[in-house]
């Protein structure tokens, strides 16, 4: 992480409140990733196993999981819409269902 300098009005517990709020987005970010990351892990689980009638119950239920924490962790990032990342990672109508979408 970079830091830049303070500027010279800055107090010192300004510019420690700047790095700290830096540091904070950063983590928010990566933390996006990691909970797009397990969206797309259990949809290709749930689209990879699609015929197989006893495990899709539970792979509907990750992928469900999965998606509302992405939507929580979206949401936290000031991020409010999701119908772009719903046609971008083609999250399926079943799994939506279960998120109370229609």
């Amino acid at each position: 992480m970079s830091l830049r300098p303070p500027s010279a009005g800055a107090s010192a517990a300004e510019a420690a409140f700047d790095a700290l709020g830096h540091e904070i987005l950063a983590e928010k970010a990566a933390a996006l990733g990691r909970a797009g990351q397990r969206v797309e892990e259990t949809l290709k689980k749930l689209r990879e196993n699609d015929d197989d009638k006893e495990q899709r119950p539970r792979l509907l239920k990750d992928a469900a999981e999965a998606v509302h924490a992405y939507f929580i962790q979206r949401e936290l990032c000031g991020l409010r819409k999701h119908e772009a990342v719903i046609r971008e990672y083609d999250i399926p109508r079943a799994v939506l269902v279960r998120l109370g979408a229609k």
